[in-house]
């Protein structure tokens, strides 16, 4: 009876080896093409990030900016005991976090809200209201801020016309004159109304594609259970998305934590410490305090990113976990 000889094992013995070695030179390849775009990102993210972090240890002015002028004297912990013993910076910090708060949380029920509305609502409707809170949503920062300043405006703002020609029983007098950016609330309380309409049209659209993912026969079996409305988005809309929440509030969370802009614009360059929030206070202690002080300017920025990596790494944690278990 012939013998049959297979192939692979009739394959010389070099072959086998040949594959892995050449598997083996081939692996570099993948990372030395990232390796254009690892530097780009080096350069514009860690390298400002390290000088951020090494300023934050020196005394760091405008003197030091002159010609013929020695560098920046190193005072080591020095900017970031002033801040721990600083009752201004205290108070900076907590306005910071109750506002990032207030607009984080108003976003994310707003958003939501109206996300759940517009999967209810009939498909050409939803994306007529979805077109225009995208228009809202792309308004530039600086335009948004400006035309909320002429709002509230003193004297002449449609705000202060409106409640000024309103009966006096109903909502008081001296509305004309009221001037609403000098004390915190009523400043914060426009801040926050300009950040929630421009912040809340992503999360609606983005809660309304994860709804449209989830399928129906879900809803139908909460329902046949006995489910209202509130308990079908616990039970079902709220696990299926639990993932997209997360990362829309991060993301909220981060982006509220550094509005500048719009308090810039509203406050119209204000001199009241009790209206500052941290990314002002960076702008002010490190530009326009007398002399500017880059090094404390440089240890609130270390701070406030500090918080920011903690949010981060807070959900990576969460993903991780959420990716264990299944």
């Amino acid at each position: 009876m012939p013998r049959t000889v297979d192939k692979a094992s009739a394959a010389p013995e070099g072959a086998a080896e040949q594959a892995p070695r050449s598997r083996s030179r081939l692996i570099p390849t993948p990372y030395l093409l990232i390796i254009p775009s690892v530097i780009l990102l080096a350069v514009v993210l860690l390298w400002p990030i390290v000088q951020m972090v090494w300023y934050s240890f020196t005394s760091f002015t405008t003197r030091n900016l002159m010609p013929n002028q020695p560098g920046p004297e190193w005072n080591g912990f020095a900017h970031y005991q002033t801040l721990l013993t600083d009752g201004d910076f205290w108070t900076i910090l907590r306005n910071t976090v109750v506002v990032c708060v207030l607009m984080v949380g108003i976003t994310m029920i707003l958003g939501t809200l109206i996300g759940i509305l517009l999967h209810k609502l009939p498909k050409w409707f939803s994306a007529f209201v979805a077109i225009g809170m995208m228009l809202a949503w792309s308004t530039p920062a600086l335009s948004a801020s400006l035309v909320f300043r002429w709002l509230f405006l003193p004297e002449r703002g449609l705000v202060n016309v409106t409640l000024d020609r309103l009966p006096n029983w109903l909502v008081g007098d001296g509305w004309l004159q009221y001037n609403w950016f000098l004390e915190p609330l009523p400043l914060f309380t426009i801040l926050i109304s300009v950040i929630v309409w421009q912040s809340f049209p992503f999360v609606a659209v983005s809660v309304l594609a994860g709804l449209k993912s989830i399928p129906s026969e879900l809803y139908e079996a909460a329902r046949m259970d006995g489910a209202n409305a509130w308990k079908a988005f616990w039970n079902v809309t709220f696990p299926m998305l639990r993932p997209l929440f997360a990362l829309l509030l991060v993301l909220q969370i981060i982006w509220d934590l550094r509005v500048f802009t719009q308090l810039y614009i509203l406050a119209n360059s204000f001199q009241n410490k009790d209206v500052y929030l941290l990314s002002y206070y960076i702008y002010q202690q490190g530009f326009t305090a007398n002399p500017a002080n880059y090094g404390m300017g440089s240890a609130i920025a270390v701070v406030m990113t500090v918080m920011i990596l903690a949010v981060t790494a807070y959900y990576l944690r969460i993903m991780i976990r959420q990716g264990e278990t299944r």
